[in-house]
C-alpha cells in the first residue's frame, strides 16, 4: 500500500511574460480556491522584495485575501522574515488574521533577507543582522502570543491586541539546519527548505527530532519538506517545464533577479560545462516529471527525510499548467478534500 501525504503549496506569486501584479494575484486566487477544493492541506506565501519578477511583498495581507475566498485549507506565510519587521506588528498582525480564521492560519518564519541587505535595512533599520538579535525576536514573539510577562514586553505592561483563545500555528523555515534547532527550543513545527538547499536536509530534520522540546502548542515534532515540483502527463510539457526550472534557477545564482524567463529562451541557451554542472546540482531543488515519476521521487524522500509532508512551489510558462500540475498531484497521491474529511481529522 502507498504510503499516504499531505500535500501543500508555496506561493511565490510569479509574474508572468507580458503579465503584471494585478494578474498574478488573481492567479493565487485562483489557485488557493483550487488546493482548496482538492484537498491540499495548508497553502503558504512568501515574502519577497526589491524585485518585479514577484509580487508577494506582504504574505501578511494576501492571507487574509485568500482566507476569504477559500473554506478549509490553513494559509499562512512560507515565511515572515522576521528581521524585516518589528515582533510586535508580527504579532498583531497574525493575532488578527487568528481571529478572522480561527484554526486556519500558520505563521512561518524566516530570518533571511527575502531580497537583499540593503533593502532590509530599509525595512528594519534596526536590523543588525546578529543571530542573537533574531533569537531574542522569537522569545518575544512567543511572549506576545502567549500573553507570557517578560522584559520583552515591559513584564506585560505590552500586550499584543487582539486578545483571542486560540493562536496561530509557528512553523521554522530552514535550508541549512541551524534554524532546526531554534524550532526543537522553542517547539515549533519545521520545514525545510531542499527548494533552496538540496544537502543536509535529513540530517537538520533528524536533528531537529532528537533536541525537541514539547511547547503549549505543538507536543511532538512535525516536519515538512519545501521543493519546487511540476507534473505533467505530457513528457514533452515536462521536458518544456524542467528546462525552464533549469535556466531560471541558474539565472538567479547569477544575479538575474528581474529576468522572466520563457521557455524558448531556456530551450536555445548554450550552457557551458560549468553551468551545467549547476544545472545537475539544481535539479536536487526540484521533483519535475509524470504523475508516477512524482509519486516514486516522493516516497524517496519522505523516506530521507522521514516525513510525510510537501510543500510544492509550482513555477510555469502559463497558468494553466501551474493549476494542472496542482490537480494532478493531487489525484495521483489521493488527497481527500476537505468538505468530506472525517470531522475528527484536523491537520497541524
Amino acid at each position: 500500500m502507498s504510503k499516504q501525504f499531505r500535500l501543500s503549496v508555496l506561493d511565490q506569486t510569479p509574474i508572468r511574460k507580458d503579465g503584471d501584479a494585478s494578474s498574478a494575484l488573481t492567479e493565487s486566487i485562483r489557485l488557493a480556491r483550487l488546493a482548496d477544493r482538492l484537498g491540499y492541506t495548508r497553502y503558504w506565501l512568501s515574502e519577497h522584495h526589491n524585485t518585479t519578477t514577484l509580487a508577494g511583498a506582504s504574505p501578511e495581507i494576501l492571507i487574509a485575501r485568500l482566507a476569504a475566498e477559500t473554506h478549509h485549507i490553513r494559509l499562512g506565510s512560507g515565511g515572515i522574515m522576521l528581521p524585516n519587521h518589528s515582533t510586535l506588528k508580527v504579532a498583531e498582525n497574525f493575532r488578527l488574521l487568528e481571529a478572522l480564521y480561527p484554526g486556519r492560519i500558520d505563521l512561518g518564519l524566516g530570518r533571511a533577507p527575502g531580497g537583499d541587505r540593503l533593502t532590509a535595512h530599509l525595512l528594519n533599520p534596526t536590523n543588525t543582522f546578529d543571530p542573537q538579535e533574531y533569537i531574542k525576536q522569537l522569545h518575544d514573539l512567543e511572549a506576545f502570543l502567549t500573553d507570557t510577562p517578560t522584559p520583552g514586553n515591559f513584564e506585560g505592561k505590552i500586550r499584543a491586541i487582539p486578545s483571542i483563545h486560540t493562536r496561530p500555528q509557528l512553523w521554522m523555515l530552514t535550508s541549512s539546519g541551524e534554524s532546526g534547532l531554534l524550532a526543537a527550543h522553542f517547539g515549533m513545527a519545521l520545514c525545510y527548505a531542499q527548494f533552496i538547499n538540496p544537502v543536509g536536509g535529513p540530517e537538520a530534520l533528524r536533528a531537529y527530532r532528537d533536541r525537541f522540546k514539547p511547547s503549549a502548542t505543538l507536543t511532538e515534532p512535525h516536519t515538512a519538506v519545501g521543493i519546487f515540483a511540476f507534473c505533467s502527463e505530457d513528457p514533452q510539457k515536462v521536458h518544456e517545464t524542467q528546462a525552464l526550472i533549469d535556466y531560471r534557477l541558474l539565472g538567479f545564482e547569477k544575479g538575474n533577479y528581474d529576468e522572466i524567463p520563457t521557455v524558448a529562451a531556456a530551450l536555445a541557451y548554450d550552457y557551458t560545462p560549468a553551468e551545467w554542472q549547476r544545472v545537475l546540482h539544481n535539479r536536487r531543488r526540484t521533483a519535475v516529471g509524470t504523475p508516477q515519476q512524482l509519486r516514486d521521487i516522493f516516497e524517496g524522500l519522505a523516506a530521507d527525510f522521514d516525513t510525510d509532508e510537501f510543500v510544492i512551489s509550482t513555477f510555469t510558462e502559463d497558468p494553466a499548467g501551474r493549476l494542472r500540475s496542482y490537480e494532478l498531484l493531487a489525484r495521483e497521491f489521493e488527497l481527500t478534500p476537505a468538505a468530506i474529511r472525517p470531522a475528527s481529522v484536523t491537520a497541524l
